[in-house]
């Protein structure tokens, strides 16, 4: 094993046990606060571990399979089709998981932008 793949399986591994442990100061404090809406923010001595450790989010929206000669064959305007239709919700990845779904909405503050309405957040509790 190479040590790019040694080092990406430690990355990974720190990961996991770090959404472990937010997952278990998160239900510790909604056991505490059963009136309240749950914090989303983990508090504790190791919370700034937590905090530090970069993820890649990402908003999928679709995909779709094509031949080589097709993808070839793509220039400037074409459409390719996607998987999903409009108003279906889109897969909020982070890390290559599915944390959540959601719907695409234009920003109040900045009518320019777009982003995300969380609908639906996955409630997994043990990472592969």
């Amino acid at each position: 094993m190479t040590q790019a793949a040694l080092d990406e399986g430690a990355s990974q591994e720190q990961l996991n046990r770090a959404i472990e442990e937010l997952r278990g100061v998160l239900h510790e404090e909604e056991k505490h606060r059963p009136s309240e809406q749950p914090s989303a923010l983990p508090s504790g001595p190791n919370s700034s571990l937590i905090m530090d450790i970069p993820v890649e989010l990402q908003i999928v929206l679709g995909s779709t399979e094509m031949a080589v000669s097709d993808l070839i064959g793509l220039q400037k305007g074409s459409t390719v089709a996607l998987n999903r239709r409009v108003g279906e919700p889109v897969d909020v990845m982070v890390n290559g998981r599915r944390i959540a779904r959601g719907e695409i909405t234009v920003l109040e503050n900045d009518p320019s932008r777009f982003g995300i309405r969380l609908t639906e957040v996955s409630a997994s509790t043990k990472l592969a």
